[in-house]
């Protein structure tokens, strides 16, 4: 017997600066998972915190078993809530460590703006994912190291947390 399909879309004219981010992290060894295992529930309850900005956010929604590889995507009322976001704890601490150890993990982001744009970055990943798959790849140095520069946004950039600037790492 055919069921009835319930087709419907959305209305996203109240939402014009929307951000999306879709965001992963892949165990690339043994001591991965100890840092997988470790910053998933941080990151949901960050999320279940509801940050200034964050409209909705939804974990675990990629998943890889072999190797381990975790995703999810977060829905921004615009780039700049995301970005403060971003500066502020806890996330301020988890890049400031990250960047420097990525703890037998490889990383992922890509953000796509609904005004236009769409950047990404990918740190210690041994298999392309996501953008890294599809186009080439250039290192992030210069204009290619933040996000904001990345998406080619004008305005005052937030400073990075301290130790994660461009010149700090290299």
């Amino acid at each position: 017997m055919k069921t009835k399909v319930e087709r419907q879309t959305i209305d996203l004219s109240a939402f014009p600066d929307l951000v999306v981010i879709y965001l992963g992290m892949r165990v690339r060894s043994l001591p991965g998972l100890k840092t997988l295992l470790g910053l998933g529930p941080q990151i949901a309850t960050a999320g279940a915190n509801r940050p200034d900005g964050l409209l909705h956010f939804e974990n675990n929604i990629i998943f890889g078993l072999f190797p381990l590889h975790l995703g999810m995507r977060w829905y921004w009322r615009d780039y700049e809530s995301m970005e403060r976001w971003t500066r502020s704890e806890p996330h301020r601490v988890w890049w400031q460590q990250y960047i420097r150890d990525s703890g037998g993990t490889g990383f992922w982001h890509e953000t796509y703006r609904l005004s236009g744009g769409m950047e990404a970055v990918y740190v210690d990943m041994n298999k392309p994912v996501g953008l890294l798959a599809v186009a080439p790849s250039t290192a992030a140095r210069g204009n290619a190291y933040s996000a904001r520069r990345r998406l080619g946004l004008t305005g005052e950039e937030v400073a990075p947390p301290k130790g994660t600037g461009e010149r700090d790492i290299y």
